[in-house]
């Protein structure tokens, strides 16, 4: 198989997963988005900590983040098409960042190849 051909499967099967996912995504926070809403207040953990623990006051300063697609979405009037979309938006981001960086990687070392000897 060349690698045109395995490229185009590889797309073809992230796209298909990326695509599907929505339909079976969960609406409730959970990991990394989970953990940024506890740390910006807006999430709590349940139960009391334990009379022996060590209590730090919350840092001074506290952090924003906006996400470009924030829920994998394009906004709620697209619904599941917003989603499909910001999926397929970014399975194409993702493989041109690591294409780009591949190529730049062969240029430096083929760079490092042709120096002239001193």
């Amino acid at each position: 198989m060349d690698q045109r051909k395995f490229l185009a499967i590889g797309i073809a099967t992230a796209l298909l997963i990326g695509v599907l996912a929505v339909f079976f995504a969960s609406g409730a926070p959970d990991g990394l988005e989970s953990t940024a809403l506890m740390i910006q207040g807006q999430k709590s953990l349940t139960g009391s900590a334990p009379a022996d623990a060590e209590i730090h006051p919350a840092p001074e300063g506290k952090f924003s983040y906006s996400a470009p697609m924030p829920g994998y979405t394009l906004g709620g009037r697209f619904g599941p098409l917003g989603g499909i979309i910001a999926i397929a938006f970014g399975t194409f981001l993702a493989i041109a960042l690591v294409l780009g960086t591949t190529k730049l990687v062969r240029y430096w070392r083929q760079a490092g190849r042709t120096k002239p000897e001193q």
